[in-house]
């Protein structure tokens, strides 16, 4: 099971922001798209990302004025990230492990996807309810 299939089900659409943008603006697409996290753009390029989570910190570290601020100042610069062919048990191990929740995915350089936990664990579930049908199935036949 790979990440490209997890895509292939969920969808190839990218919701992203353009760097230069303000903390209050991501905030307001994260509200409105009922989203966790988005990759920062810059010259189409990966920059960063920006979840609930950074801007959370940021409002508890500095206040409401942090709203104003550029998303730079808030946003993960150096990302994690994923490839199609990718296993599903590799990046939730790595989710796991450097406790992230979103990951973009990348092929040769370019953003085609974004994945979340919940996406993986969705999948993983799905995975393991076919073994355990086919198992059932094998031992009924048996």
């Amino acid at each position: 099971m790979t990440v490209g299939r997890i895509l292939d089900q969920k969808g190839h659409d990218i919701i992203s922001q353009e760097a230069g943008c303000s903390v209050l603006e991501v905030a307001k697409l994260l509200g409105e798209r009922r989203i966790g996290a988005v990759p920062v753009m810059k010259g189409g390029k990966l920059a960063g990302i920006i979840s609930e989570r950074d801007i959370m910190r940021g409002l508890a570290i500095r206040g409401g004025g942090v709203l104003a601020d550029d998303i730079s100042t808030l946003m993960t610069k150096s990302v994690f990230t994923c490839t199609p062919n990718d296993s599903v048990q590799h990046v939730m191990g790595m989710m796991t492990e450097r406790r992230i929740r979103h990951v973009p995915v990348m092929d040769g350089g370019k953003l085609v996807g974004m994945i979340s936990i919940g996406d993986v664990v969705k999948e993983r579930m799905q995975e393991t309810e076919k073994e355990a049908a086919a198992l059932k199935d094998y031992i009924a036949s048996a």
